[in-house]
């Protein structure tokens, strides 16, 4: 059994309380750049995508300029971070497709968006609420697995939990709330030794296994 409407908004104002900062933890100027470290966070740590994105932004700050660059050269500057030969094809693709698709500019639409090479769900849900301003719900690791371990769903995938999250949370604290369940998953509720002893939400919390 899932948890209260109230006890969701106890949930909330706890962890807005113990993560005031909580936000997008990709560095960028821009939908452009948000667009294209969100696409390279996959599997991989946004720390470890903040450390690549300088230099490439600064070699390829647009989208005309990253469809013409050569995937070699791609892959020197991503190389430390996971799937970097795949990421470096699709982040290639993903600006050309913008040049020939959409005059160079990154669509404001959901339907739009996962048309992009490297672009799925998550990526899209990300963009949308980062640099439209929109509600949305972006399901990743840390979402999947606090939001299923404390009881506010019970899915068990992604899809499953994103639109039972967006039945469950009001609608104007859905962003909010993506980033507050990747900071407490990331500082408190970790996959392997959850920090039961000092959470904010232990006294609501259902505590249940998905790992």
């Amino acid at each position: 059994m899932t948890i209260s409407k109230t006890k969701i908004q106890e949930i909330l104002d706890n962890l807005n309380a113990e993560y005031p900062d909580a936000g997008c933890a990709l560095d960028h100027k821009n939908v452009f750049e948000l667009t294209i470290a969100v696409a390279l966070s996959a599997q991989t740590t946004d720390k470890s995508v903040n450390k690549v994105t300088p230099a490439l932004f600064a070699a390829y700050p647009t989208p005309e300029a990253l469809a013409k660059a050569d995937e070699n050269d791609i892959i020197q500057l991503i190389r430390t971070i996971g799937m970097y030969k795949t990421k470096s094809r699709n982040i290639i693709a993903l600006a050309r497709k913008l040049v020939t698709d959409f005059d160079g500019v990154v669509p404001g639409s959901y339907d739009a968006l996962i048309t992009l090479p490297g672009v799925g769900r998550k990526t899209a849900n990300v963009v949308l609420a980062e640099g439209f301003g929109e509600q949305h719900i972006a399901v990743d690791t840390h979402v999947f697995r606090v939001t299923n371990r404390i009881g506010i769903v019970c899915e068990k995938d992604v899809l499953k939990t994103e639109l039972a999250l967006m039945k469950a949370l009001p609608e104007n604290m859905w962003t909010r709330a993506h980033h507050l369940f990747i900071f407490h998953g990331r500082n408190c509720c970790s996959a392997r030794k959850p920090a039961c002893d000092r959470c904010p939400i232990a006294h609501i919390c259902k505590r249940v296994d998905v790992d």
